[in-house]
C-alpha cells in the first residue's frame, strides 16, 4: 500500500513537472479535471490579446457598452480544447490553421503529436474551427476520425456559399467522417447537443461536468448577462438567442463548467 502511494505521488510530480516546463503549471485554470479518467486543456490559437469590437454586436447599444465598461471591446480569444479521456486524446475543433494560428505550436508544447489524436469533434464548420484540419490539400491529422453534425455537414457541402474549405475537408477526410444526429452519445460518453443558430448544425458537447459550447458566445462579458444580444456572425438570430439562453440555464442548473472557443483566457467559465 505504501509503495503504491509513493508511486502515485511520484507520477503526480512528473506530470506537474512536465506542465511547468511547458508553461502550463503557471496557470492551472487552463486545465480542468473532468473526472477520474478525463482531463481537459484549453489551447489558445491567437497569439495577441484579443478584443471583439462593439460593432460585432450590432444589437447592443453604446450605452450598454459604457455601462459594462466594454467601450474598447469585449475580451475574447480563439481556442480549442484537448481532452485526455481513458488514455486517448480527443480534440474539439482545430483552430485557424498552421499559417494563421499558434494551435500546433501549443500542441507541441504539450508533447502531443497530431498523429496521436484519433478523434476530432467539430462544433461547426467555420474557418477558425476547421482551418487546422488541412494544409496544402493534405490531412494534418493522419489518424483522426472527424465527428460532425449531419445537419452542419450537409449545409456546408450542399447549400451554403463560400464553402471551398468545407468541401476540401470533406474530400480529404472522406471515409474518416462520422456524421451524428443531435442527442447521440459519441465515444467516451460525450453527448452531442443541438445548439443550432450560429450555424445550421452548431453543436454543444457535454462530457461529465464540462460543456464545450463552441461559438455560443463571442463576447462572454457582454452576453453572459445579455444573452438576447447576438454577434453579427450568428446566422439564425432567433435560434442563436434560444440556444444561448437554454445552455446558460442548463450549465447553471447542472453546475457545469463551460468551455468556449471565444471565451477570454483561460477558456473556462462558470455561471453558478
Amino acid at each position: 500500500m505504501r509503495q503504491k502511494l509513493i508511486i502515485t505521488i511520484a507520477r503526480a510530480f512528473c506530470i506537474l513537472g512536465f506542465f511547468a516546463l511547458n508553461g502550463w503549471a503557471e496557470d492551472n485554470s487552463k486545465i480542468l479535471k473532468v473526472d477520474d479518467n478525463t482531463t481537459a486543456y484549453w489551447i489558445q490559437d491567437n497569439a495577441q490579446e484579443m478584443l471583439n469590437p462593439p460593432k460585432l454586436f450590432g444589437e447592443a447599444s453604446e450605452a450598454l457598452f459604457t455601462q459594462l465598461n466594454l467601450t474598447q471591446g469585449v475580451p475574447a480569444s480563439m481556442g480549442t480544447f484537448l481532452l485526455k479521456a481513458d488514455g486517448e486524446y480527443i480534440l474539439f475543433d482545430t483552430g485557424l490553421g498552421k499559417e494563421r494560428g499558434q494551435f500546433f505550436t501549443q500542441l507541441a508544447k504539450l508533447g502531443v503529436s497530431p498523429d496521436s489524436i484519433k478523434k476530432i469533434y467539430i462544433t461547426h464548420m467555420h474557418l477558425d474551427h476547421i482551418g487546422g484540419l488541412v494544409s496544402g490539400g493534405k490531412k494534418n491529422f493522419k489518424n483522426a476520425t472527424l465527428y460532425i453534425s449531419q445537419v452542419e455537414f450537409d449545409a456546408w457541402t450542399k447549400e451554403l456559399p463560400n464553402n471551398d474549405l468545407q468541401k476540401e475537408v470533406a474530400k480529404v477526410y472522406k471515409g474518416n467522417i462520422n456524421l451524428f444526429k443531435f442527442g447521440d452519445t459519441l465515444p467516451h460518453q460525450i453527448l452531442a447537443m443541438d445548439a443550432a443558430g450560429h450555424t445550421p448544425g452548431h453543436t454543444v458537447f457535454q462530457k461529465g461536468n464540462l460543456l464545450i459550447v463552441g461559438d455560443l458566445m463571442h463576447g462572454y462579458a457582454l452576453q453572459i448577462s445579455h444573452p438576447e444580444i447576438n454577434s453579427n456572425y450568428d446566422k439564425d438570430k432567433e435560434n442563436s438567442i434560444k440556444a444561448r439562453r437554454y445552455f446558460l440555464d442548463y450549465a447553471q442548473k447542472n453546475k457545469l463548467t463551460m468551455g468556449g472557443m471565444h471565451f477570454p483566457a483561460p477558456g473556462f467559465q462558470k455561471n453558478w
